[in-house]
């Protein structure tokens, strides 16, 4: 399991917790809060009415009295109230009414006249001057049939003479319960949801720079060339700080330890050759021999020279991380220029150049590079070309990249040679002449092409040839600061 997963389910847990405890805690705590809103209203109920009656209870009416009368009235009386969501329209409100023995001398429903209620404990406690309430159930079975009442005494001169108790079945608060509850399950499943979305921006947040620094680790792994990832936390810079001042002395170790062996096994060669000519030219020798082994080691010393100043490009190049100087550039301008440079090299073999623009042509790049780069694959073409060949040059765009191919009518790349051809040094030798170069040009066209995040691909033709295909994005991203 990743870290960000972990991330996610712990922040998740955490808020589904907590929305669980209050959820629980609200809900146990609303029925009780409900039945105790309802007593409250029972005690003023239920004292009012035991002022009202204090006169009939005295005179032993209370039966058949006024109290009695009204009581019937209320029972058949029809509302029209709509409390929140619930419309009320009937009664349910409960009073009975006991002498100063507990008997029953008045009942709403009519059923418990003359019954001893002395030891219920609402009547109870009230007759001995405390507070007198209880809760019964109608049916023992239905823990919703419970009834609550609440009495208050009748008192006259001082003196208990009876008591009123006021009930209100259970049920009548039910729905605002249940509602309550629904009200809060249902926002609890938003607030859960809500942290669904907030924790996966949470887990994203706090790992977005360490996969970003995985991501860098993983190029550095994959020997390809990026830079350092701009990380927001102060641990995680320091962190890819270190891990690229790692990766620069270890690649510049590896760097030098290649290049002097590469160095050494290119230039051993002409090296050889110039002793081995300088000694023949110490002894006598026809002037039209010396004047060959003269020209010889001047040959030689030029491809010394170029070598240098090729290899000096090439390491430069390698050790720059990306672009530096950013423009737009008009690349069919640009190929037009390089080969009409190199016009003179393609007459001297009777080539001729073929176009073919395709798409867009503008793309972002580094001038400089892309003319080195694009000139070293033509000169390539020229140097393999047959005389009086063909060199055709091609560009469309597709899938956000401006494509070259540059295709000749040469004898095409030997199978073994295939995969070595971007290798510093590597060189095949040319058609005709058996020269080669200093195998340094097509080393220079891979690494412009890396630093523009492009491709580079060198493959034969089906019908002889071969062909260069350089692939460039058309956006490029912006240069690194340093």
């Amino acid at each position: 399991m990743n870290l960000s997963v972990r991330i996610f389910l712990g922040y998740f847990l955490l808020i589904g917790f907590a929305v669980w405890f209050v959820m629980r805690t609200f809900t146990a705590g609303l029925v009780p809060g409900m039945r105790q809103s309802l007593e409250e209203v029972l005690v003023d109920t239920a004292n009012l009415l035991a002022e009202l009656v204090v006169s009939e209870m005295a005179a032993e009416d209370v039966a058949d009295g006024a109290f009695a009368e009204a009581m019937s009235r209320f029972a058949h009386r029809r509302f029209d109230a709509r409390i929140w969501f619930l419309k009320k329209r009937d009664p349910n409100l409960i009073v009975y009414i006991t002498d100063a023995k507990g008997i029953v001398r008045y009942d709403s429903r009519g059923r418990d006249l003359g019954s001893d209620y002395s030891r219920w404990n609402d009547v109870y406690k009230t007759l001995r001057g405390e507070y007198g309430a209880r809760t019964t159930r109608e049916d023992p079975e239905d823990e919703y049939s419970s009834v609550m009442y609440v009495a208050a005494p009748i008192t006259q001169a001082g003196r208990i003479i009876g008591v009123v108790t006021v009930g209100k079945p259970s049920v009548t608060v039910q729905p605002f319960i249940e509602r309550a509850i629904s009200n809060m399950e249902e926002k609890g499943g938003l607030v859960l949801l809500g942290a669904l979305a907030l924790g996966l921006l949470v887990s994203y947040w706090l790992t977005v720079s360490i996969r970003k620094l995985t991501g860098y680790a993983r190029a550095v792994r994959d020997g390809k060339r990026v830079q350092v990832p701009n990380l927001h936390e102060k641990e995680l810079t320091q962190l890819a700080e270190a891990m690229e001042a790692m990766r620069s002395e270890l690649e510049g170790k590896d760097y030098v330890e290649n290049y002097l062996h590469s160095l050494t096994h290119e230039l051993k060669s002409p090296l050889a050759l110039i002793q081995g000519t300088a000694e023949l030219l110490g002894e006598e020798m026809p002037l039209k021999d010396r004047q060959r082994f003269i020209g010889n080691i001047r040959s030689e010393a030029r491809r010394l020279h170029q070598v240098v100043e090729q290899l000096l490009s090439l390491a430069g190049l390698e050790k720059r991380r990306g672009l530096e100087h950013l423009e737009s550039i008009d690349m069919a301008d640009m190929l037009n220029r390089i080969c009409e440079e190199r016009q003179w090299a393609a007459k001297q073999k009777g080539i001729k150049f073929e176009y073919e623009w395709g798409g867009t042509t503008q793309i972002e790049g580094e001038r400089f590079l892309l003319q080195q780069a694009i000139g070293n694959l033509i000169d390539n073409a020229i140097d393999f070309s047959p005389p009086n060949g063909i060199i055709r040059l091609q560009t469309h765009v597709s899938d956000e990249y401006w494509h070259c191919c540059i295709s000749d009518q040469g004898p095409g790349i030997p199978d073994y040679a295939l995969d070595k051809v971007f290798e510093r040094f590597y060189s095949l030798p040319r058609p005709g002449s058996g020269g080669r170069s200093s195998g340094l040009g097509l080393s220079f066209v891979h690494e412009v092409t890396q630093l523009h995040e492009g491709r580079i691909a060198l493959v034969n033709l089906e019908e002889g040839g071969s062909v260069a295909e350089l692939m460039l994005p058309l956006v490029q991203p912006l240069p690194r600061v340093v």
